[in-house]
């Protein structure tokens, strides 16, 4: 296969361009929050769904795409995602009101989900040795974490100088660069999977997440009546039920659930769905600190994160070395469990006089992270047959999509509920207006807008007291449940040691 594919370097930097933009645009919007609220009268509950609409679709996606890209090819599948994630860029930056965002959202995830599994899938065959898979991996490993890092830089660097819709538009370009190069360098032949796409399975697998994932968040955060969100969530569960069933008796499944007989496996979609969870929440709730408290411009709140992306950049290739050489085992619990440290100790920091104890925080977690998600990767790419690395890259991308998804809902969530019990809202303030300004930092902006001088002021005092005890609060969980991650993963390898690349 090496042979055959003398260029395989040029194909991984095709899918490395490709890559790019998806994982920018998961993080570019995070430091544009503060400024897109006033600018489009978005609600707390608006925002939410603008920012995490799109993993939480991609996550619903990833599978069926990356099925169909195993069917039909992954150059047909990744040229056509590049091509609706240009469009998509274009329409979100020139949105008027938050429904219309929030549909551009939806169109780039669409596009997304075509580009993140076929990017693994070209990754696993083309490199079928070991060590050369692992090294690919961990440069897909940085490119994924240090573009989404970059992502608050760039989206800061922006706003600096234009408006928030800066932030979508710069994928157009790029978009122009990357889809004539993939177009050049991707192999026109390729191994494919026998069958046909089903698109009903694909149907039913979206709406079973998607049901599962309202109904949690209807129910816990938007005041709606526990017996209607009750029900979408049996719904949901009742349809991957469904889905489950079908994929167990079919000839030519869409997901090969067997997949889940390896434990790097299992253990490689664990971490992807805690770790990336608690990272995205964790990202939003400091980049939303550094402008909402702190009055940072975009810009500076993009530079204060700069460790992180750093450390996060060289994460990958150092994760390929150490898997290599000390196994998946050590190299994966250890990095949770230091970045479970660095994010204790970053819950107790000051951010308003940061001394140097603060950036290297900061590098410790992105530089962790990083080496961990890799670690995860390697595992499970290198569990599989290449035949069926389309459909295991989708899996592992399902697992951070959604778990970022459900990351920044559950979080949003979290941090409403210990904002609304924090805020002390000043006297005098109507009850309609005082109900509306507890829900999140967001909403009491865009009341204050509406309050006099000396009112609006001590609103948004309150407003950034409330919140800095709610960052400082949801810091902590984060780093406890990334704790508790590093044992599980230890545990769970310990129990059933696999090489990784061993197939059964």
């Amino acid at each position: 296969m090496l042979a055959a594919i003398p260029q395989r370097w040029l194909v991984l930097f095709a899918v490395m361009l490709a890559f790019l933009p998806v994982v920018i645009d998961m993080t570019i919007l995070h430091v544009a929050v503060p400024v897109l609220t006033p600018a489009l009268g978005a609600t707390g509950t608006e925002v939410l769904w603008i920012i995490d609409i799109y993993p939480l679709l991609m996550a619903g996606l990833l599978v069926p795409m990356g099925t169909l890209a195993d069917r039909v090819g992954t150059r047909r599948v990744l040229l056509t995602g590049l091509l609706v994630f240009g469009v998509a860029s274009l329409l979100a930056a020139f949105s008027t009101t938050p429904a219309m965002l929030i549909g551009a959202r939806v169109l780039l995830a669409m596009g997304g989900s075509m580009i993140m599994p076929c990017v693994l899938g070209v990754i696993r065959k083309t490199f079928e040795d070991e060590l050369e898979r692992a090294m690919a991996l961990g440069l897909w490993g940085t490119v994924g974490a240090a573009g989404a890092a970059v992502g608050p830089l760039i989206g800061g660097a922006l706003l600096e100088h234009y408006w928030w819709g800066s932030v979508f538009l710069i994928n157009v370009p790029i978009m122009l660069v990357v889809a004539p190069v993939a177009y050049a360098l991707l192999p026109r032949r390729e191994a494919t999977t026998p069958g046909k796409w089903a698109f009903g399975q694909a149907l039913i697998l979206l709406v079973g997440i998607i049901a599962v994932v309202y109904g949690i968040k209807s129910g816990v955060g938007a005041g709606q009546p526990l017996w209607r969100a009750g029900l979408v969530l049996f719904l949901g569960l009742a349809m991957l039920t469904w889905f489950a069933r079908i994929q167990l008796r079919s000839t030519e499944p869409m997901l090969d659930l067997s997949l889940f007989r390896h434990p790097a496996i299992v253990v490689g979609m664990v971490m992807a769905l805690v770790a990336s969870g608690a990272l995205a929440g964790v990202e939003l709730t400091l980049a939303q600190e550094l402008q909402y408290v702190l009055d940072k411009t975009p810009l500076q709140a993009g530079l204060f994160m700069v460790p992180i992306m750093a450390a996060a950049a060289v994460g990958g290739p150092v994760a390929g070395y150490l898997s290599n050489r000390f196994g998946l085992r050590l190299v994966a619990s250890m990095s949770m469990a230091l970045a479970a440290a660095a994010l204790g100790y970053l819950a107790q920091a000051d951010f308003h006089a940061p001394d140097w104890t603060v950036p290297t925080a900061l590098a410790v977690l992105g530089l962790t992270l990083s080496i961990g998600l890799t670690a995860s990767s390697i595992a499970i790419m290198g569990a599989v047959d290449a035949s069926k690395g389309g459909a295991a890259g989708s899996l592992e991308a399902t697992g951070y999509e959604l778990g970022s998804g459900l990351g920044i809902t559950l979080f949003g969530v979290f941090m409403a509920s210990v904002y609304t019990s924090t805020i002390v809202l000043p006297p005098h303030l109507e009850p309609a207006l005082g109900a509306q300004a507890a829900r999140s930092m967001s909403d009491s902006i865009v009341v204050a807008q509406g309050l006099a001088a000396d009112q609006a002021d001590a609103l948004i005092m309150a407003a950034k007291a409330a919140f800095s005890t709610t960052h400082s609060i949801l810091l902590t969980a984060a780093a406890i449940l990334i704790a508790l991650l590093s044992v599980v993963v230890f545990l769970m390898l310990g129990s059933h040691p696999e090489k990784v690349g061993a197939h059964e």
